[in-house]
């Protein structure tokens, strides 16, 4: 997952994290959340490290910049950091999402029962088609992209996933921004342009895929070269 742009800096109240550790503080999330359903009271740096699957060196500097630091011989507090990383991400109440573009992948991420855990809730789904304007998905009718602006305005949303094809992208970008939305989560493949104070972060499978393709490609590079050199050397 990448980042297009950030927003502007936060007020003096706010904590001034470096975009590495935002980047990280949902994975810790999850791993205490994992660790408060299986009873943990508290957690150790290294615990909650290998459960979110960084060194602990790492977790310690990004806590300590939330001012959180364990408790020598016994470790984090699991409900305390929650409440804390939640009050900083901005989940304390489950925020609306609007979903644009009910095609496959949009159908499965409106179906998806893991967003509400995560402090989030699909509250509108929009699409241009008209034939499947009307449809039903998990407790939401799909609305026509016309009525974005007032549902935006009714149910608050700041919040935009894009699902569409990459060339219906950009308007469909523009047409959110117009109507309030201030960030994207962006599922098509291709680089929109916003203005100053909208976030995107982008998704992209292919691109996740390549990189896996270059790691296959260099393990198969290093496990032939013995033998190549081998073969030089005789």
């Amino acid at each position: 997952m990448s980042q297009q742009r950030t927003g502007p800096t936060d007020g003096p109240d706010f904590p001034d994290l470096p975009e590495a550790t935002v980047a990280r503080l949902p994975e810790y999330l999850r791993a205490l959340h994992h660790l408060a359903e299986d009873g943990h009271d508290t957690v150790s740096s290294e615990g909650l490290a290998a459960a979110a699957g960084v060194n602990s060196a790492k977790l310690r500097k990004d806590l300590s910049h939330l001012g959180r630091t364990g408790t020598r011989g016994v470790g984090y507090d699991v409900t305390l950091l929650i409440d804390q990383i939640e009050q900083v991400l901005g989940l304390t109440q489950r925020r609306a999402v609007a979903l644009v573009g009910v095609g496959n992948l949009g159908h499965a991420l409106a179906g998806y029962a893991g967003f509400g855990s995560r402090g989030f809730r699909i509250a509108a789904l929009f699409d241009a088609d008209l034939g499947r304007v009307g449809e039903h998905i998990n407790g939401l009718v799909v609305r026509h992209i016309d009525d974005l602006p007032e549902v935006v305005a009714e149910e608050s949303i700041s919040i935009a996933v894009i699902a569409t094809p990459a060339h219906a992208a950009q308007h469909v970008a523009d047409r959110l921004v117009a109507a309030g939305v201030t960030s994207v989560l962006n599922f098509a493949p291709c680089v929109l342009n916003v203005p100053d104070g909208v976030d995107v972060r982008k998704v992209d499978l292919a691109i996740e895929l390549q990189i896996l393709s270059f790691h296959e490609h260099r393990k198969s590079a290093l496990t032939a070269l013995p033998t190549a050199q081998k073969a030089v050397g005789t």
